[in-house]
């Protein structure tokens, strides 16, 4: 495992991309308080900066590995590095519902790996950017890019490994505003009826919302209008100036006043 652990920190970092060694597995976790079990292993006793100091200089990476034979493989998320869409799993939930609504659109398309992680959850590896690192905690995503780290194969924690499931040539970027547009739109404040000027608030915002989140962000409004007793006849008109169909912009309407209706 140890011989496995430096030719796949090597492997890494002959891609371009940056490494560094984590504390080695723990199994049972010695503080699962404060489990330290994922933590960088250069101490700034020695001169380091944790994840900081992450490198593809391959004596750098072998002098490591050396002092650490059993150190688990950190890597530098954003460019050079990867960006990596990390979907959590735990006893609340789990980002799978989420990772596959953005797969249904297409946002994911282009992947360059995928990497089980130790609780069942799951890394997506894009290309590299100089995004920032973001969160989605109500559907279970984080986003690991400048300034992150994730743990790759054959790391393992807490006794259970970090596993490759698929490679392919990678190409793609994830855009995350994109990603948090469609998943967590912004909100405009709710609408009040004036007359029949009650939507045109929700109308300006249904026509600047961009491709992939203009149907979620009819559907939002639509039912705030409906929850309003406002005509929706302006957001039908955003929409389909925003790019929508006729038919599909009148049924999402539709859907949304049937959801009020429901729920009152």
């Amino acid at each position: 495992m140890t011989g496995d652990l430096l030719a796949a920190a090597l492997r890494y970092a002959s891609a371009g991309w940056p490494v560094f060694p984590v504390r080695p597995d723990a199994d049972p976790c010695p503080d699962p308080d404060d489990c330290p079990c994922k933590r960088p292993l250069i101490p700034k006793r020695d001169g380091g900066n944790g994840f900081k100091d992450a490198t593809t200089d391959p004596t750098q990476i072998r002098a490591w590995w050396r002092r650490w034979p059993g150190a688990g493989i950190g890597i530098a998320t954003g460019a050079p590095g990867p960006d990596v869409l990390d979907v959590d799993r735990r006893s609340g939930g789990d980002g799978f519902a989420a990772f596959n609504r953005l797969k249904r659109v297409g946002m994911l398309a282009g992947a360059g790996a995928l990497v089980r992680t130790r609780s069942g959850g799951l890394h997506a590896y894009f290309t590299g950017t100089g995004q920032r690192c973001g969160r989605l905690p109500a559907h279970h995503l984080d986003f690991k890019a400048a300034g992150g780290y994730v743990l790759a194969p054959p790391s393992r924690v807490h006794g259970k490994p970090y596993e490759l499931l698929d490679h392919r040539p990678a190409g793609a970027r994830l855009d995350w505003a994109a990603v948090r547009s469609l998943l967590d739109p912004p909100r405009p404040a709710p609408a009040r009826r004036r007359g029949g000027g009650g939507t045109a608030r929700l109308a300006a915002w249904v026509a600047a919302r961009p491709e992939r989140t203009r149907n979620d962000g009819l559907f939002w409004a639509a039912c705030r209008a409906a929850e309003s007793g406002c005509d929706p006849g302006e957001l039908l008109t955003a929409a389909m100036a925003a790019g929508l169909g006729e038919t599909e912009a009148k049924n999402t309407i539709a859907s949304a006043a049937r959801r009020v209706r429901a729920d009152d």
